[in-house]
């Protein structure tokens, strides 16, 4: 079975609600995020499926595609991924390799999780983030963690929802202050 790994860009606080600034997906290709940019693709080299809700969808189709100034090398990995995305008003998801889950998308991310492929990841997309959780469905949480604190905003983790203990897999400091954790669930 292929791993469905939730990775997020989470505050000191545990948001990953972006409301302020903290977070530029740009900001990769700085020379002191260099490090942080080799980890991304190392993740990336691993998927070969990413699934989206449709408001993070929507922003990552309004931003991504195409880009020829992307120094990072984002956009030309998710140009080639296949994404799929839980959306019961999506009918036309207007880029390339992208599949619409409109109906039971539960059932739909399990039953890609039982085909054959690479890791399947979930970034952004709190509110499909929580029913993946709830349903059982995350084996890996893999958390960026910013050096700021936000004071307010969602977090990964539905409010009440606990779970036993995590099972650390990797964890690295970056030369930004970001860190990266990475677990297993169960």
């Amino acid at each position: 079975m292929r791993t469905l790994a939730i990775t997020q860009n989470v505050t000191l606080d545990g948001s990953i609600e972006m409301l302020g600034d903290w977070f530029d997906p740009q900001g990769q290709a700085e020379v002191d995020n260099s490090d942080h940019l080799a980890e991304l693709h190392r993740q990336d080299s691993e998927s070969d499926a990413l699934v989206l809700g449709r408001r993070t969808f929507e922003d990552f189709r309004g931003y991504w595609p195409g880009r020829t100034d992307d120094p990072t090398g984002i956009s030309a990995y998710l140009d080639q991924v296949q994404k799929y995305v839980v959306s019961s008003t999506v009918t036309d998801p207007q880029w390339q390799h992208t599949t619409v889950l409109s109906a039971e998308p539960l059932a739909a991310i399990r039953a890609l999780k039982a085909r054959m492929g690479r890791d399947i990841v979930v970034t952004g997309s709190i509110s499909l983030c929580h029913a993946l959780i709830e349903a059982g469905l995350v084996d890996e949480y893999r958390l960026f963690v910013h050096p700021v604190v936000q004071g307010r905003g969602r977090r990964l983790f539905p409010d009440g929802f606990a779970l036993p203990r995590l099972r650390l897999l990797a964890a690295n400091a970056f030369r930004s202050g970001i860190t990266f954790s990475r677990y297993a669930a169960g």
